[in-house]
C-alpha cells in the first residue's frame, strides 16, 4: 500500500467515493434538467463520470490507492500479495466507501435543491444482471492487470475513466460496477437512481463479476510488478 496511516486512507476513500457519486448523481440531475433526449442525457452523464473518476484517481491514489469500490478493494486484498490491501484494512475501506457513496448522493441532491429520497427506478432484469457481471469483471481486470504490470497512476486513471465512460454505452445497466456507488444511488430519486428492489441483484452481479476478474487476473497476470504506491 501507500504507507499512509489507516485513518488518512479511510478519509481518502470516503472523500473519493463520495465525490464520485456526487459526480454521477449531480451530472445526471443536470442532464435531466438541461436535455430532453435520453441519449443526450446519458452522454452528458457518462462524460462527466469518466472525467471525474480519472481526476479523483489521480488525486487520491498516492493516499489510499484510490479504490472507491468494495470489489476493487476485495480484489486487492486477495491478489495483491505483499503490496496489496491487508485484510485487516479491508474492513475499514468497505464501510468508508459505503458511507462516502451515500454522502455523495445526499450532497448532489442538496446542490440541485432536490430532496433526498429513495429511488423508484427499477433497473434489475436478466439483461442488466449480465451487464453488471461484464462491467464489473472488466473494471476489476483493468485495475488489477495494470497494477500488476507496474503501470503508473496516470495510466490507470485514464484507462479506468475511459472504460467506465465506454461501459455506460456498451452495457444495458449503464455500468454501475461498484457496490458502494450502487448503494449510494439508492438515495436519489433522479436520473441516476436505482430502486432498493434492484439493489440485491446488482450487488450479486458485481460480486460474480469480481470473481470472474479474479480468475482472469490470476490466469493472465500471474506475477505482480507493482510498486508499493500503485
Amino acid at each position: 500500500m501507500t504507507g499512509q496511516p489507516l485513518w488518512r486512507r479511510a478519509l481518502a476513500e470516503v472523500l473519493g467515493t463520495g465525490m464520485l457519486v456526487a459526480v454521477v448523481v449531480g451530472s445526471g440531475i443536470a442532464a435531466e434538467r438541461l436535455s430532453a433526449d435520453t441519449g443526450l442525457r446519458l452522454l452528458e452523464n457518462s462524460i462527466a463520470t469518466a472525467l471525474g473518476l480519472g481526476v479523483l484517481i489521480l488525486l487520491l491514489a498516492p493516499v489510499s490507492g484510490a479504490h472507491f469500490n468494495p470489489v476493487v478493494s476485495l480484489a486487492d486484498t486477495l491478489l495483491g500479495r505483499g503490496a496489496g490491501l491487508p485484510a485487516r484494512d479491508l474492513w475499514v475501506y468497505l464501510p468508508a466507501q459505503v458511507v462516502g457513496g451515500i454522502g455523495g448522493s445526499v450532497l448532489a441532491n442538496a446542490m440541485f435543491a432536490t430532496p433526498t429520497a429513495i429511488s423508484a427506478t427499477d433497473r434489475a432484469t436478466p439483461a442488466t444482471f449480465l451487464a453488471e457481471v461484464v462491467a464489473t469483471a472488466g473494471l476489476v481486470l483493468i485495475v488489477q492487470g495494470l497494477s500488476r504490470t507496474g503501470r503508473p497512476a496516470p495510466v490507470i486513471a485514464a484507462a479506468v475513466g475511459a472504460y467506465i465512460g465506454a461501459a455506460y454505452w456498451f452495457t444495458s445497466s449503464t455500468s454501475f460496477a461498484n457496490p458502494a456507488v450502487t448503494i449510494g444511488r439508492v438515495f436519489t430519486d433522479t436520473f441516476a437512481g436505482i430502486a432498493p428492489a434492484s439493489l440485491v441483484p446488482f450487488l450479486a452481479a458485481q460480486l460474480i463479476g469480481a470473481g470472474v476478474a479474479l480468475a482472469l487476473t490470476a490466469a493472465l497476470f500471474p506475477s505482480s510488478d507493482r510498486s508499493p504506491a500503485r
